[in-house]
């Protein structure tokens, strides 16, 4: 827990909530002391709620803004518990980047400390300067004095007292640490214009060990009377004060903020006569020269104010009753129970008794011998019970962890570790929180003599030729003649690069197993994962047991997105061999750090194109090389070409060619992850098309449109996955979500709100996706109970994407067939029940958007035979009693010996086992090109889901891709350090999409086309595709950063076409302010100083 994570083991805890002169809180006449034990929440409460005495209505909003900034601090149950004091000292002994200590020097805050009977009062700036707090030294209070109109004397009665705090994150509402933090009071008066009377200008977090005040800056401003001319003084000197430590990520962007932030705050006493206004408050405004608060709506400097919390939605969905209830928006099985905590997840389940816990030991290095593991001795670490490594794999075992049908992977390194991450050995302990302290002290000896240097990028994986092998069969198809297309063009863009990072899966339950030994050598693993069946067969070969003697059970898992499947076997199999080993349990909960390093993520990659194109924007030819960081094992990695190509070919390239390697490296191996290699060839495509528009200075939008397919191009890059023509709606959903999302009114209004806003610009865009999936073959089980209850096994994993529900739809709707009394009520009777490598074999994976469908045809399959079966016994009932009831009619066949139990195995017809998603998406966002803030104010999302099988579960579906989408493209920033591991490992350095940074209006709308013979009751999949339109809103970012640009162009006096600019992904607060322009407050005041 916390920042600083508790590594060693404490035998008593102290409270100090129960110390009273550290709990309270109060105030006299000249200030409020905080007690040091007082919680973040109850300090905003009383700043909030209390009158403060004799502080002026301008000291009144100073705590009030005081109060609000806090709010942003960390999240809510955070506040709750941690104190005001500890953030103070983590701050001073740690260094720890704290909005507190900012906000409150800024306002000549004191400390009280006690050191055995001395007490002493410092300022906070003294206390923070100081060397790190003794252990023998107690933090007692905080003391924050009312506010007059006076700050360090200076001021007077005609004065007046503006305070405001600033800070820029990844997570406006907080929740997340700062890249600066600033705090700011003034003392001015009028006269003639605004003068400075005094000043207090406070930075923080920024790459610092404390928080600091720009002194020169003060000493400067005080005592002048603001004008451009002294405001851009002032701003180079805060520029060459506020200078992060070396090493400081961002550290340009950081300083630049600090510009902005003093501009923010100074630029509304400036008078730029109808050039700026906005930034601190409607009563400061009040206050201003007229002149000075013109147009005080039209341009603002002022951050994007996130006024809704709460995102508003539009939802809409069609059912039909064809397939009752199979079509119905039916709650999603299961949900009661899991937002009650009720539902049981694998780390759910009660220790079996003697059980231990195990954690792994990992490799910190790319390539190096391990000469050895220390770590302290078992009685210093209390209650360790063993060290596993591949040492302790039984005779007639080997040493696997995972397993795909491209090969296989170690469990532990043996005598050479081949990647940072890779588990070395696994601590058992008798606690959970003991295994995790004694794998946190392991020492690992390396020894990298006679090696060859890792191979830690694909430039270097070519150099070396380190490749995976692509089987002919997943290695996709040229379209057309390039040479012939590009000597069509009239443009030609030539070696292009993009380059892409990866993602972390960051599901809400890390990996987890238990692994129970059983009678006659037999073991019993339950394990959260997406693919239990080659679980078993990794354990069993593993242990040298028969794979009978293995048996994995599966209930549900807590979120997948690919990171449960291949990835999940190295840690049931460690449970298990722990176990084999020393005959009791064994069960882990990976903790999110350990969890992010060895899971591997999303796929790396570079990208050279060169494409050839009309004046028109009709594309002719594009030839792509594609380098594919797979990282030291092939894990999935070998169908990542065919995924890459299927969703880059959405538009018609005319020719299309391309050479794509899977390197290998020694970075851990990547996994699948949500759509992967469709999400990455989606960007391709758009990247291409933006980048197209901008050499024709041509709407992105009209380029898009003259590439889509017509249905026979379509045919010539997708081949028999097209279908048939009625199947293709992408055309009509393109036209109609423009008409439903009023594109081209809001293309105006943008154009408007571009022309008043000097600080924000917007920018909408829309795109299409064609996604191509691949049904699977999947087994399923349907039994009848006495009672005429139903239990349903399926080989689909329940991963919180709503295949239970879907299935028991299918099971009461195709038992209802029967025709019989009752059976309107079926879907109440159905319960499915958990996956079980030993009770329902060859369940595969559960991947790829298709297992609900497939599971449920199996499903369909069962019933269809028991309806068969049931048909006789039903006409002589009807025939002996008239109508015939579902209880009576199971009964009378138990009675009747009637087999009631099915098993089927649903394989796909070869000629229809592919096809194809359409969906289209519209974005629009928001850009503070001050700080780089970006807010998505509308995203309109209309998905082709064939004929749901149920529309609120889909809706579901497609808004959480869309979302996790938004992760990737804006937010989720995975670093790693020189050696390939993982260092954004914890929820503290890794932002995923949070309720203040999804689209503020998000409208669906869930659309059935019904044109899908081949489909499973015409449906189509949900889980994946849409993710791919979140490339909208990183589409819209850019086209807003274009027009900040242009207007950065005017002000700096450059003529000529726009400059061609590639927007990173993730799109970022630094990445988007960089292009916006790190010194643009400097070149605007610049161009108002020389007009």
């Amino acid at each position: 827990m916390g920042y600083y994570k508790e590594l060693e083991h404490y035998d008593r805890y102290i409270d100090l909530r129960y110390v009273p002169e550290l709990s309270m809180i109060r105030r006299n006449e000249k200030e409020i002391i905080i007690g040091a034990a007082v919680t973040i929440s109850r300090v905003i409460v009383f700043l909030k709620e209390n009158d403060t005495g004799n502080s002026s209505s301008d000291g009144k909003q100073v705590f009030l803004k005081i109060a609000n900034h806090m709010e942003k601090i960390a999240s809510g149950f955070i506040r709750n518990s941690g104190s005001i004091g500890g953030n103070l000292v983590m701050a001073q002994r740690k260094h720890f980047p704290s909005d507190i200590t900012t906000i409150l020097i800024a306002v000549s805050s004191t400390v009280s400390i006690m050191t055995g009977h001395k007490h002493e009062t410092l300022t906070l700036e003294e206390f923070l300067a100081r060397p790190p707090i003794h252990t023998r030294s107690v933090l007692l209070s905080i003391q924050v004095p009312l506010l007059d109109r006076k700050i360090n004397g200076n001021g007077g009665s005609g004065s007046k007292l503006a305070f405001e705090t600033y800070r820029a994150s990844p997570r406006p509402l907080g929740n997340a640490l700062p890249y600066l933090n600033a705090a700011f009071l003034v003392n001015v008066s009028h006269a003639n214009g605004v003068i400075v009377n005094d000043i207090r200008l406070v930075f923080g977090a920024y790459g610092t060990k404390h928080s600091i005040r720009a002194r020169k800056v003060e000493d400067y401003l005080s005592g002048k009377r603001l004008s451009a001319n002294v405001l851009y003084e002032a701003v180079k000197l805060v520029k060459g004060a506020v200078i992060p430590e070396f090493g400081t990520s961002y550290a340009a962007y950081r300083s630049s903020l600090a510009v902005s932030f003093l501009f923010q705050f100074l630029s509304p006493f400036v008078n730029f006569g109808s050039a700026i206004c906005g930034g601190l408050s409607d009563e400061l405004v009040g206050h201003l020269p007229k002149d000075s608060s013109t147009n005080c709506n039209e341009i603002s400097t002022g951050q994007l104010v996130n006024s809704a919390v709460l995102s508003s939605a539009k939802q809409e969905v069609q059912s039909g009753r064809e397939y009752y209830p199979v079509g119905e928006p039916t709650t999603k099985s299961g949900s009661a129970i899991q937002a009650s905590g009720e539902a049981v997840y694998v780390d759910d389940i009660p220790s079996p008794p003697n059980c231990l816990h195990g954690a792994f030991i990992y490799s910190t290095k790319p390539l190096a011998h391990v000469r050895g593991v220390e770590i302290k001795s078992y009685t210093q670490l209390n209650g360790v019970a063993a060290v596993i490594s591949y040492k302790d794999i039984p005779e007639g075992g080997e040493n696997v962890g995972s397993k795909t049908i491209f090969g296989v992977e170690p469990l532990f390194a043996d005598d050479l570790t081949r990647c940072a991450g890779e588990p070395i050995a696994l601590v058992v302990a008798e606690t959970q929180k003991s295994a995790n302290i004694a794998a946190n002290s392991a020492v690992i000896n390396y020894d990298t003599e006679n090696l060859d240097p890792p191979i830690l990028t694909v430039e270097e994986a070519v150099k070396r030729s380190s490749f995976f092998e692509v089987p002919p069969f997943l290695y996709p198809e040229k379209v057309g003649d390039f040479s012939k297309g590009m000597a069509e063009a009239d443009h030609k863009i030539l070696c292009s690069e993009i380059k892409l990072g990866s993602q972390n899966h960051f599901y809400m339950e890390t990996q987890t197993a238990l692994a129970v030994p059983d009678e006659d050598n037999c073991m019993v693993v339950y394990s959260s994962i997406q693919v239990p069946e080659y679980a078993q067969i990794v354990i069993a070969k593993c242990l040298g047991l028969p794979q009978h003697n293995v048996r994995v059970i599966t209930r549900r898992v807590g979120g997948g997105f690919g990171g449960k499947a291949i990835r999940a076997m190295p840690v049931a199999t460690a449970c298990a061999l722990a176990a084999h080993k020393l005959r009791r349990p064994v069960r882990t909960y990976l903790n999110r750090k350990t969890d992010m390093i060895i899971t591997g993520g999303r796929h790396p990659m570079k990208i050279t194109y060169s494409v050839g194109f009309k004046s028109n924007g009709k594309v002719t030819a594009l030839h792509l090389d594609i380098l594919i960081d797979a990282g030291i094992g092939a894990d999935i990695s070998p169908v990542m070409p065919l995924n890459v190509l299927g969703s880059l070919k959405k538009y018609n390239w005319g020719a299309l060619s391309f050479d794509i390697k899977v390197c290998k490296t020694n970075h851990s191996s990547k996994t699948a992850m949500r759509g992967p290699g469709e999400v990455q060839g989606s960007f391709i495509a758009e990247t291409i098309v933006e980048n197209v528009a901008s050499i024709l200075l041509m709407e992105v939008d009209s380029v898009r449109n003259i590439n889509l397919h017509t249905f026979e191009s379509l045919n010539v890059f997708y081949g028999g996955s097209a279908g048939e023509a009625p199947e293709y709606t992408l055309g009509e959903i393109w036209d109609k979500l423009g008409a439903s999302s009023c594109m081209v009114q809001r293309i105006k209004t943008i154009e408007q709100f571009n022309q008043r806003n000097r600080w924000h610009k917007r920018g909408i865009s829309r795109v299409p996706i064609v996604h191509q999936l691949i049904v699977r073959p999947t087994p399923g089980r349907v039994s009848i109970l006495w009672d005429g209850s139903i239990v349903v096994e399926v080989g689909g994993i329940e991963l919180g994407q709503g295949l239970w529900t879907k299935v028991k739809q299918m099971t009461a709707y195709a038992l209802s067939s029967i025709g019989c009394d009752g059976t309107e009520n079926l879907l109440e009777k159905v319960r499915v029940i958990q996956s079980d490598s030993l009770s329902l074999v060859q369940g595969g994976f559960t991947s790829g958007s298709t297992t609900s469908e497939s599971s449920c045809e199996a499903v369909r399959l069962c019933c269809n035979i028991l309806v068969e079966r049931l048909g006789p016994l039903k006409s002589k009932l009807q025939e002996q009693m008239g109508a015939v009831n579902w209880n009576a009619l199971i009964l009378q066949a138990h009675f009747e010996a009637v087999n009631l139990a099915v098993n089927s195995y649903y394989v796909p017809d070869l000629n229809s086992m592919q096809y194809l998603n359409y969906g289209a998406a519209v974005s629009e966002v928001e850009i503070d090109i001050l700080t780089g803030e970006t807010k998505i104010m509308q995203s309109d999302i209309m998905y082709d889901c064939g004929q749901s099988m149920n529309p609120a579960v889909d809706l579901g579906q497609i808004e959480g891709a869309f979302v996790q989408g938004i992760g990737f493209f804006m937010l989720e920033e995975y670093l790693t350090d020189a050696d390939g591991l993982t260092i954004s490992d914890s929820t503290w350095t890794y932002k995923i999409p949070t309720i203040d940074t999804i689209p503020k209006q998000l409208n669906v709308e869930v659309w059935n086309s019904g044109h899908n013979k081949k489909r499973v009751l015409s449906s189509k999949a949900s889980g994946e595709p849409p993710l791919l339109l979140a490339v909208s809103v990183h589409c819209a970012t850019r086209a807003a950063i274009k027009e900040a640009r242009k207007q950065l162009k005017s002000w700096s006096r450059i003529d000529g076409p726009d400059s061609a600019f590639q927007l990173d992904v993730p799109a970022i607060m630094p990445v988007v302010k960089n292009l916006c322009g790190l010194d643009i407050v400097e070149r605007y005041l610049e161009s108002l100083l020389t007009d």
